[in-house]
């Protein structure tokens, strides 16, 4: 790392990094950006990267503006947001040609699955112990979000797969698996039409599907989704409506242990199933431990 003071920066940059590499098995850990937080919060100012290439015969060297530091944070210049989507498009081809070549024609090594807390109600743990029973050589990591969430992360390749809901059959994904599942209303005591509009309502932040089908619903009853509270953890939603604090909008499948016995009511039939399934990225390279999770999914269903 360089300073004004230095004879290499360019006009109106405070400094600029010369190179930064980091081992690809620290990758995906929060490293590089602990690393870059650390130094960027010592050193404010416009910052400039260096790009370096060697050859034989020549080398090559590269000086562009890719952001400004100040104390609200980063912001990437134009240039500088389409040198990330180059460099991440390289580290992805790079991490992938290793992943291909230490693959071996048997499930092993490290396997990434995303997964909306609500699948994991179901079947899905009996699956994981079926699954690792018979790879016992496989890692599984295993992380949980919204479906925005999960699918910007398979996108990104930082997922091999994952388990989201929604309407599925219009993205840009492989579906693996798929199912349909049934949408009710859970409460502690019977809920009916002329009760919906006192109703205090507990749904995940925005992006939710089942939060998208309360709200287009009650409009469509000429209410408004005003009364609630918003809760990131399944448990937590599930807890309050048990305990008579709200109601809320979930697959039926939920109904699973102390939750078993809260009243359920339908809601209309154009609200009432949604999908949920498996996907992967197109491009993404199939990996054996891949190919027998996906498999088994198939086989013994959520």
């Amino acid at each position: 790392m360089k300073s004004r003071v230095g004879p290499h920066c360019s006009k109106g940059v405070d400094y600029f990094v010369n190179d930064f590499f980091l081992l690809q098995p620290f990758r995906g850990n929060g490293v590089a950006e602990k690393a870059a937080i650390q130094v960027f919060e010592n050193f404010n100012g416009q910052w400039e990267l260096f790009y370096q290439f060697i050859g034989e015969e020549y080398s090559f060297e590269l000086g562009v503006l890719l952001f400004y530091r100040n104390v609200k944070g980063i912001r990437l210049t134009e240039k500088g947001a389409l040198f990330r989507q180059y460099a991440d498009s390289i580290i992805q081809m790079a991490d992938e040609a290793i992943a291909i070549l230490q693959d071996q024609d048997k499930p092993a090594g490290t396997l990434r699955i995303g997964v909306v807390e609500t699948v994991t109600c179901g079947n899905f743990m009996h699956l994981l112990s079926t699954y690792q029973t018979e790879y016992e050589q496989v890692s599984l990591r295993l992380e949980t979000g919204t479906p925005f969430e999960l699918m910007e992360k398979v996108k990104n390749y930082e997922l091999d797969g994952a388990f989201v809901t929604g309407d599925l059959s219009s993205t840009d994904f492989v579906l693996d698996y798929i199912q349909t599942d049934e949408i009710v209303l859970l409460s502690r005591k019977e809920l009916s039409t002329s009760t919906l509009l006192k109703q205090k309502w507990a749904i995940s932040p925005k992006g939710c599907p089942f939060r998208r089908k309360l709200d287009q619903w009650l409009q469509n009853e000429g209410l408004a989704l005003t009364d609630f509270i918003e809760i990131s953890s399944l448990e937590t939603i599930l807890s309050s409506v048990r305990e008579g604090i709200t109601a809320t909008i979930l697959p039926k499948s939920v109904l699973t242990g102390s939750y078993e016995h809260l009243h359920v009511t339908p809601v209309p039939k154009h609200y009432k199933f949604i999908e949920t399934g498996l996907i992967r990225g197109k491009d993404k390279y199939l990996s054996y431990a891949y190919k027998a999770f996906a498999e088994l999914v198939k086989k013994q269903g959520l």
